[in-house]
């Protein structure tokens, strides 16, 4: 098992970049599963790791661990009562509007018929636009695509691809919430099937000195008016091997992205 990339660590935390495809720990629902999070970082660090928040298995990018008990209720704590700022990244269907704010309650996915609704609040706001000139859908001459940063200020599962569903853009790649035949023609252009949702920034208060900590996953984006503009590093480590962020960097730099503007 390839050992993680971290990102920043001390006595009390370590943020990682977890892969794409990976679960952050075991579960009865993947039983056939084999990458784990958690087990993989323990085993890694010579030492106990407790999970304070998750990523879907099909995200990749910043994921913070807590390295003792304490560590874990403080973090637990913030990630509960709102006190932590994510940022992702998202490749969705069609051309999204500038801005987004979708205030749309969500019930968890396995909730019965007359489970209660959970308040859901994400902030979207359009990075750049695509049209390639072949049809994905039969309906259209052309495929339309955007890049789309969320800004979710609840933490719902799932949060980010409901309520991109919920606006008519899902997720490219999105076997739950998407659509499986546009899902099929990226994969097979792109060369690869992933759900192209990214864990791009994480802002958590220090466990111990209530500090505000800013992890970066890593991922460049291109230089203003240039948006195809890519760095060699940003695919290869210093040591040869493919970057973290490899395929999202090569997704940047492959396709004709018109950046919007204001966009970094």
């Amino acid at each position: 098992m390839p050992p993680l990339h971290i990102l920043w660590r001390d006595e009390h935390l370590v943020a990682v970049y977890k892969p794409a495809g990976w679960l952050v720990h075991r579960t009865g629902l993947d039983a056939g599963e084999t990458r784990f999070v958690v087990q993989t970082l323990r085993n890694q660090l010579g030492q106990h790791v407790y999970p304070v928040h998750r990523l879907d298995k099909g995200t990749c990018g910043v994921l913070v661990m807590a390295l003792h008990s304490a560590a874990a209720r403080a973090l637990s704590q913030a990630f509960a009562q709102g006190a932590t700022h994510k940022r992702y990244l998202a490749m969705v269907r069609g051309w999204a509007p500038e801005s987004m704010e979708v205030d749309h309650a969500l019930k968890p996915d396995d909730a019965s018929a007359d489970a209660a609704v959970q308040d859901a609040h994400t902030r979207f706001r359009r990075l750049a636009l695509l049209t390639l000139p072949e049809a994905s859908d039969a309906r259209f001459a052309t495929t339309r695509a955007s890049l789309v940063e969320a800004m979710p200020t609840t933490g719902r599962r799932h949060q980010i691809r409901r309520h991109l569903k919920h606006m008519a853009h899902p997720i490219i790649g999105d076997a739950t919430h998407g659509k499986g035949p546009i899902n099929r023609w990226w994969a097979e252009r792109l060369g690869q099937q992933r759900l192209w949702l990214h864990a791009w920034r994480l802002a958590v208060p220090h466990p111990e000195t209530g500090a505000a900590l800013v992890f970066d996953s890593g991922l460049q984006w291109p230089a203003r008016g240039s948006p195809t503009a890519v760095t060699a590093n940003a695919v290869q480590t210093n040591n040869g091997m493919a970057a973290p962020t490899a395929d999202w960097q090569r997704l940047l730099a492959r396709l004709p992205w018109q950046a919007s503007s204001g966009a970094h």
